[in-house]
């Protein structure tokens, strides 16, 4: 039976590059006889390392590959040992329909098929690392199948409603409002919120500068009204000289506008005004989902939309992030 993910990670730390050299620092046939031992004795703590060590110098984005994407990695990597050890499956020399059975397995379990793409190509990452380290040609998930979920991310996953985002702004302190309408109004991804530095937000301009979006590319955000007026509330108490800017324990270099940097302390903050507003949280998603589709029904436009919400990508924003109105055509067909 497929265990639920009850593992924690050690959060991600440091230079990704520090953490590779343990393998990278190996002669050939060294880093070959580490990689068959560690999948001989499928130790997961060191297949984990490895798959490390192989997004660092082989991955897309290498060195620069963000902590998410690591993290990430680690647990399908975990999730995947811990299932060839339940079946007792050699991982240097998989059957033929191993692979395709784990994905059976885990849909079988009621995982949604996104869940279990995420998981494939972690696994499939760990056997890059296996070939890159010499230990196996095996390549068992070139050819897995994971069926396509035909419903769209916003009807999964919906933004909150006008009044979910009204009923906790009354509930929210300066902290917290400020937050909500970073995610819900500028439609920042939480990363890039608790990247900002006060450097970055230009009230004067009414604008944001995001150094820290997904993929490493930065972008200008419009500031709405609102936002700007939690921005101000917001730095008379945490900006540099507010009454709150030293207090309690930071995380976080003093440049930084938040003193906390992970989503985690995060959603203890805001989680708190939902609470006492009597919304349930889904977490920041769904406020970048409520700005893509506000905005959206008011410009018609998925091209500035995508913009605002840094998506490389129109479809990104028409799949998941942005829905028009069932009607919204009526006005443009009444004198027809």
């Amino acid at each position: 039976m497929l265990r639920a993910e009850a593992m924690t990670l050690v959060p991600y730390q440091g230079n990704l590059l520090s953490q590779t050299r343990e393998w990278t620092n190996l002669h050939d046939e060294e880093l070959r006889r580490r990689a068959v031992q560690a999948a001989g004795e499928k130790d997961a703590a060191a297949l984990v390392s490895l798959t490390t060590a192989y997004l660092a110098h082989q991955g897309q984005s290498g060195v620069l590959s963000s902590p998410r994407t690591v993290e990430a990695y680690a647990l399908a990597v975990r999730q995947f040992v811990e299932y060839a050890r339940e079946q007792a499956l050699n991982l240097l020399r998989p059957g033929r329909h191993d692979a395709q059975n784990y994905v059976g397995a885990m849909l079988a379990g009621g995982r949604k098929p996104a869940g279990v793409q995420l998981k494939v190509a972690g696994a499939g990452c760990l056997y890059r690392a296996l070939r890159w380290a010499g230990a196996t040609e095996a390549d068992p998930f070139r050819d897995v199948r994971v069926p396509k979920d035909r419903t769209p991310g916003i009807v999964k996953r919906p933004p909150y409603s006008e009044d979910d985002i009204g009923d906790v702004v009354e509930q929210a302190d300066v902290q917290a409002k400020f937050l909500l309408f970073l995610t819900a109004h500028a439609g920042l991804r939480i990363s890039e919120a608790l990247a900002l530095e006060w450097a970055d937000i230009d009230e004067g301009a009414r604008r944001l500068h995001v150094r820290s979006g997904k993929g490493r590319k930065g972008r200008v955000v419009a500031m709405s009204s609102s936002l700007g007026r939690a921005t101000r509330a917001y730095r008379a108490a945490f900006g540099p000289g507010g009454p709150e800017h030293g207090s309690g324990r930071r995380t976080t270099p003093p440049e930084r506008v938040f003193r906390y940097a992970t989503p985690v302390t995060a959603r203890y903050h805001i989680e708190k005004a939902f609470k006492a507003a009597g919304v349930p949280f889904r977490g920041f998603h769904p406020g970048r989902k409520y700005a893509g589709t506000k905005l959206l029904r008011q410009i018609k436009d998925f091209g500035r939309v995508a913009a605002h919400l840094g998506h490389e990508s129109v479809d990104t924003t028409r799949k998941g992030y942005a829905q028009l109105a069932a009607d919204d055509l009526k006005e443009d067909l009444s004198g027809w």
